[in-house]
């Protein structure tokens, strides 16, 4: 009897989610504070239906975090139609994608999720319930306007130590931003300090409400990125130390008991050619299909070791554990950091 409840436990996969972030072609470039973003130039009608047609033959269903913005424009519905058509789980990434998030007002907070939600429902029939913050924008602010609104889950917390690296590197490819636009993205991607938060999902106690947050997941104890992004611009250097570094990550979240949510970005499913203004990018250089090659590796060794579900799923399921509790105060503009656990469940 023991040997079967040990290969049942063998046979049973942990949960893992997977999302994709749609960030368009002008939020890119308006982030890097390049000329020309304010005429909203879209990569969505190439980009959404190669997207779709990889995850249907591999038989995902995800959730994807769609700009507002996108949404409320026309040239864009039929492909953000065509998502939740697919059954996808849709995601608010905000109106205006601006990773300086945090710098919003609470009235401000809410004009922006009003406006995304109202675009989102009308072109995609679905009112979302998860948000992800643009550049892992996050503040007690946003979520107290995402608890007031209702939301199940947030999903903008990346636990990494080298985000001050990430955002050097983007400011050293930005040499004309000025000293203004600097400021306003001198949180982006985060703090050295973020590399301590838990890789595993717990819960925000805001006032009587609470919400559940799935972090990024990074490589366990060292923190370091394994969205899918990085996993590929490492194979721009050896695709075999790409390939062990991702497989050490997968195992090292089975062994620690992370439950990984994978994130995705359209640029995985581009190359230079497909958007020549975003080439500055990490492995920008390398065409389409090779990157669709590698990804289809990269998916192929996940979903054998867990049950890839979208996000709203792993949230409702995490919801079912007994989490570590994380009390947030509501003051707008209070940096996030500044929170107080209150009590823990399961060790984090």
């Amino acid at each position: 009897m023991f040997y079967v409840f040990y290969v049942v436990q063998k046979l049973m996969k942990p949960i893992a989610s997977l999302s994709l972030d749609l960030d368009n072609k002008w939020s890119y470039m308006k982030t890097h504070g390049d000329a020309g973003w304010e005429r909203l130039p879209s990569y969505l009608d190439a980009c959404v239906p190669r997207v779709l047609r990889f995850l249907k033959e591999r038989n995902l269903n995800i959730t994807f975090f769609i700009v507002g913005q996108d949404a409320a424009l026309d040239k864009n519905a039929e492909a953000i139609a065509r998502i939740a058509a697919e059954n996808h789980e849709i995601g608010n990434h905000s109106f205006r994608h601006e990773p300086w998030l945090h710098l919003y007002t609470k009235q401000e907070l809410i004009d922006e999720f009003e406006r995304t939600e109202e675009a989102l429902e009308k072109v995609t029939g679905q009112m979302p319930k998860g948000f992800r913050g643009p550049g892992y924008s996050l503040s007690p602010a946003v979520l107290e306007v995402l608890s007031e609104r209702d939301y199940e889950y947030d999903c903008s917390t990346l636990p990494t130590y080298i985000a001050p690296v990430a955002r050097a590197y983007y400011f050293f490819k930005s040499p004309e931003m000025s000293d203004e636009e600097r400021e306003k993205r001198k949180k982006l991607f985060g703090k050295f300090s973020d590399g301590f938060q838990s890789l595993k999902p717990y819960k925000w106690q805001i006032g009587e409400k609470s919400l559940i947050e799935i972090p990024v997941t990074t490589l366990p104890v060292f923190k370091t990125p394994i969205h899918a992004s990085y996993v590929i611009y490492l194979s721009t250097f050896s695709k075999p130390l790409a390939r062990t570094y991702w497989k050490t990550a997968l195992d090292m979240c089975r062994v620690t008991g992370t439950q990984p949510s994978l994130l995705l970005h359209p640029l995985d499913f581009l190359s230079g050619e497909d958007a020549p203004e975003l080439k500055f990018f990490p492995a920008m250089n390398l065409p389409a299909e090779e990157k669709l090659e590698f990804l289809s590796e990269i998916l192929e060794t996940f979903t054998a070791k867990f049950e890839v579900v979208n996000m709203r799923r792993h949230a409702r399921e995490a919801a079912k554990q007994n989490l570590r509790i994380v009390e947030t105060k509501t003051e707008t503009r209070q940096p996030v950091a500044e929170v107080k656990e209150i009590s823990r469940g399961t060790a984090a």
